[in-house]
């Protein structure tokens, strides 16, 4: 695109050179012989620069030089308007998440957008996506298309999609070009959803097969306290069927509330409601709740049921994984322009290998454990969707054997402006 704007500017350059040659010459000589050759050689620059304003042709030195000039003014206005169009292009290529190369039909690179300018650098993982498109360029023929997947395993793991074009006008060649697209979020999220629709069937089924055979067992059986335990445990696997579907939901429902309405929540209570409808579940299991509510009350922006779904959450995973007759203690404190909402347990605590995973759909430090206390795997992962959510994060220090501290961190701006 740039050659071709030099060859145009270069040719109103010559015209502009030629038409001073004419007047020296015609000054100088004024032969009528040569004047009419360097009217004729003008008539034929204007034609080449794109002339078609005169139907007539010129018959003198005056009108000629005026045509040059006028075709010579369209030159410059084509060449600007080319220009304009030139980088209107370029600004739109450089907007696409996707690396864009175009190589002539001699095999140079004559234009990279942006994006595929980052990916000129000097990182191994982008040194061999450069090989593989320089490969693809070379081998794609006329007419024809490629396509390769890359697997840059990082860090961090990259999936990227190569694909290449030739490009012509009907008659020949005019290059090749090449598209680069980064799919890692896209197959990432393809294997959350297939290892969450594997969970889930794994989570149904083994329930759904016990109520089964619980039911057939119940069916044949004649002893009324027998009876009484079998319809106790399909009570139980019924209860945790339930925990699984509303905390599928729940977890659902916040997922697809990304901005969720915000108004002033205060955050005791939030804190109280939270514990309320926590507090039988802990009695059963003779674990106490203790609130350290903030005072003066605090207020920030949020959206209420989704900050209570996450203190509950944590305060029920504090409760199963507590010691009988202990204490799980929630406490929110304000510092550092940050409400901090904890909730600390003296329970069995985590090891530090699976501190890192502990936010994933349905995964269980200890799965036997989890099971016996009705745990979905699907709490702390709710809590985290509701940090995001609020523009906030939750940390976790924990420590075997000692116990778990969980903390809710929402940032102050989310907080109501005071006159």
């Amino acid at each position: 695109m740039n050659h071709v704007l030099r060859i145009q500017v270069s040719e109103i350059a010559i015209a502009g050179g030629i038409a001073v040659l004419v007047l020296i010459a015609v000054y100088l000589f004024g032969s009528r012989r040569g004047a009419d050759s360097l009217r004729q050689r003008l008539i034929a620059l204007g034609s080449r620069l794109g002339g078609e304003n005169f139907i007539d042709e010129p018959h003198d030195i005056e009108s000629s030089l005026t045509y040059v000039e006028q075709t010579a003014d369209q030159a410059a206005e084509a060449i600007s308007n080319a220009s304009a169009d030139a980088i209107r292009l370029r600004k739109a290529l450089d907007t696409l998440p996707q690396a864009v190369i175009v190589r002539d039909e001699h095999g140079e690179q004559v234009f990279r957008n942006l994006r595929a300018i980052e990916l000129m650098s000097n990182r191994h993982g982008d040194s061999l996506a450069i090989q593989a498109v320089n490969e693809l360029l070379e081998s794609t023929s006329i007419g024809s298309a490629e396509e390769r997947t890359l697997e840059l395993y990082g860090p961090p793991r990259r999936t990227l999609v190569v694909s290449t074009r030739s490009i012509d006008n009907g008659q020949r060649t005019l290059g090749v070009t090449a598209v680069i697209e980064d799919v890692s979020e896209r197959r990432r999220l393809e294997e959350v959803r297939r290892d969450f629709i594997a969970n889930v069937s794994h989570e149904m089924k083994t329930p759904m097969g016990a109520l089964g055979l619980l039911a057939e067992t119940l069916l044949d059986e004649t002893e009324p306290a027998v009876s009484r335990r079998l319809a106790e445990r399909i009570h139980t696997e019924a209860f945790r069927i339930s925990r699984v579907i509303d905390d599928l939901l729940d977890l659902s429902r916040i997922e697809s509330e990304a901005t969720p309405p915000r108004e002033p929540v205060l955050v005791n209570l939030v804190m109280a409601e939270a514990a309320e409808r926590e507090r039988e579940a802990a009695a059963q299991r003779g674990v106490s709740i203790e609130l350290t509510e903030p005072s003066p009350p605090l207020a920030i922006l949020g959206d209420r049921r989704q900050l209570t779904s996450a203190v509950f959450n944590l305060l029920d995973n504090a409760v199963k994984f507590s010691y009988p007759n202990s204490s799980v203690h929630c406490r929110a404190t304000l510092g550092d322009q940050q409400v901090v909402i904890s909730v600390q347990d003296s329970g069995v605590g985590i090891p530090t290998r699976d501190l890192e995973r502990i936010f994933e759909r349905f995964y269980r430090v200890d799965p036997g454990r989890s099971r016996s206390t009705g745990g979905t795997g699907l709490g702390l992962s709710i809590v985290r969707h509701v940090a995001h959510n609020h523009h906030g994060r939750v940390e976790v220090d924990s420590r075997e054997g000692e116990g778990t501290t969980f903390s809710l961190i929402l940032p102050m701006q989310n907080a109501p402006e005071t006159d």
